[in-house]
Order: structure tokens, then sequence, then C-alpha cells
């Protein structure tokens, strides 16, 4: 590889092909080949390193790439050029404007004045004036709009403005696609966790609760077996998080050092975490019951006990 390897992902639907997507401190994706140990192809498109690579869960030919330039892309790796870029302010919504869209519309609005004259409604509709009584900053207005007008158009390889949005204002260094492939959840440097509808792109604007997540490592999340509680490594704990409603579920505490990843086993329902404490910590749900609280002689545990001491 041509530098350090931030994560790897394997389709888990894949019939076809027995690719690895590589992401490294490279821009492109690497796609190596199991059977020749050689890579099959590159996915050019990034302006920095990737952080995080998944497969769709619906598709075996659909891969998801982060980096570290805040852009979630959409592959399909049997043709060039992704066909997706995830931007943050595209919302069910609608889509949401820049600051600096919205600072230089506030600017613009001071000079207008506020008393509602013939002119008035010609000025909340430049691109529309077709006579030629208005000043030049009008005509400047109107320039303006047409150029950004033409920057939104689509073409092929995505070389619009689009191609630019960001889905974090960090890097994005973990993805998760829940189990039906209909959604994506995604972690960034900037400690935000969004949940992204893929079939149109929108950002479903889940408010998760706030939590520190790391910024210079990749972070591997897990999604429970019914889609409903999401697990992520924030610093020392594994927070567990609703996915629909983003309110914090469970902490679960036991490492010394940063968690760095976490796997779901949904045979077992048990949840494996690993940190820098060089520890790999099992959880499994409680199994108590009303049964198991009571003695064999008729005497109640009780329910708040220490189940550590010997």
């Amino acid at each position: 590889m041509p530098g350090k390897v931030y994560k790897t992902a394997m389709s888990p639907v894949a019939t076809s092909h027995m690719l690895i997507a590589a992401g490294t401190e490279d821009v492109q994706v690497r796609l190596c080949d199991i059977s020749s140990g050689a890579f099959a192809h590159t996915l050019s498109g990034h302006r920095d390193g990737v952080m995080s690579v998944e497969w769709s869960a619906s598709s075996e030919w659909v891969l998801v790439t982060g980096g570290c330039d805040g852009a979630i892309r959409f592959w399909d790796i049997r043709r060039a050029g992704c066909f997706r870029v995830l931007d943050q302010s595209h919302t069910q919504l609608g889509r949401r404007p820049s600051l600096l869209t919205r600072s230089t519309a506030n600017k613009g609005s001071t000079l207008k004045p506020s008393s509602g004259g013939p002119n008035s409604s010609a000025k909340g509709r430049p691109s529309q004036k077709k006579m030629g009584n208005g000043v030049s900053i009008k005509h400047s207005a109107i320039a303006r709009q047409v150029r950004g007008s033409g920057k939104q158009r689509l073409h092929p390889g995505m070389l619009s403005s689009q191609d630019r949005a960001t889905a974090h204002y960090g890097a994005v260094n973990g993805l998760k696609m829940t189990n039906d492939g209909m959604y994506l959840l995604s972690a960034g440097s900037d400690s935000r966790l969004r949940l992204w509808d893929i079939e149109s792109g929108c950002n479903t604007l889940v408010n998760f609760e706030t939590s520190r997540l790391q910024a210079t490592k990749a972070t591997q999340l897990a999604i429970s077996h019914d889609s409903t509680l999401v697990f992520v490594p924030c610093m020392s704990t594994t927070k567990a998080f609703d996915l629909w409603s983003g309110k914090t579920m469970m902490d679960l505490r036991g490492h010394y050092e940063n968690v760095n990843c976490c796997l779901y086993n949904s045979l077992d329902q048990e949840l494996f975490t690993g940190g820098n404490d060089r520890k790999i910590l099992v959880w499994s749900p409680s199994r108590t019951t009303t049964e198991e609280l009571e003695g064999r002689e008729g005497q109640s545990f009780a329910i708040d006990q220490d189940n550590w001491s010997d």
C-alpha cells in the first residue's frame, strides 16, 4: 500500500467477486483481489486520505467511502467515477443554504430599502428582470446568479459544485450501514453522528446526543440485529444510541484507554470492543430473571449486588 492503512472492508453479499476495499493515506481507494493478491483497480475522487470504507448491504457493486476531506462518496465499482456525494445541507426538510451564502444574503438585504415601493418586488427577483432601468448593482447581481446557476448543473464525472459537498466539517472516520441497506450512519472528527437516507441521499436530521469522538483514527461502529441501537466508541467508553431518536441508551465502561472498534454478534447478541489498553471485552445482555433472583432456600438477592467480587 502507498501509505498507512486506515480501514479495510469486504462485501457481505458478494457472490461475483472477492474484492477487499482499502482506505489509506492516499487519495485513491484501492480494491484488492484475494485470489491474485494484486490491485484490481483504484477509485479516484477524494482530495485527501480515506479513513473509512463500507460496502452496501443490498448490492455487491456499491461501495461507500469517507475521507479526511469530509466527503462521503458512493461508487459503482463497475464504472468510473462516483455517482453520489452526500451533502450535509441537503436534508429532508429542504436544502439549507451554506453559512457563506447566508451571510452574503444578509449583507445584501441591508442595502435594500425596507419600503414597499414599486421596485421592491423586482428587487426580490433579480433573475427575472428584463428591463434596463436598474442600477449597475442589479446587473452584477444577475450576472453572479447566472454564473452560480451554471455551477449547479450535474454532468458526467460529478465535475460540479456538488462534487465538493461535505458530509462533516472534519474527517469522516466511521461508516456503518443498516442491515436492510436503507440507511447509513456516519461519524466524523467534528464529534457528530449523522444518519442518511440512502435512497434520497438526504440528511435525516436525527439529533444524536453530544459525544466526544476520536479525530485521528478510524472508528469502527456497530449496529444491533434489529437496527435499533448503534454502538459508538467515545474515547474510553462505548455508547449505545437509539438509531432513530439519537438518545443515549447506555454507557459501557470497562476500558482503561480509548476504544477503537466494536463488533456486534447478532447470534448471541453480544458486543465485542477493543481498545488501546490491549483488552478485548465481551458485553452480553442481562439474563437475570425473577427465578434467578430467588435463591434455592427462598432468599432473594439484591438487584444491585456486586458481580465482580469473588
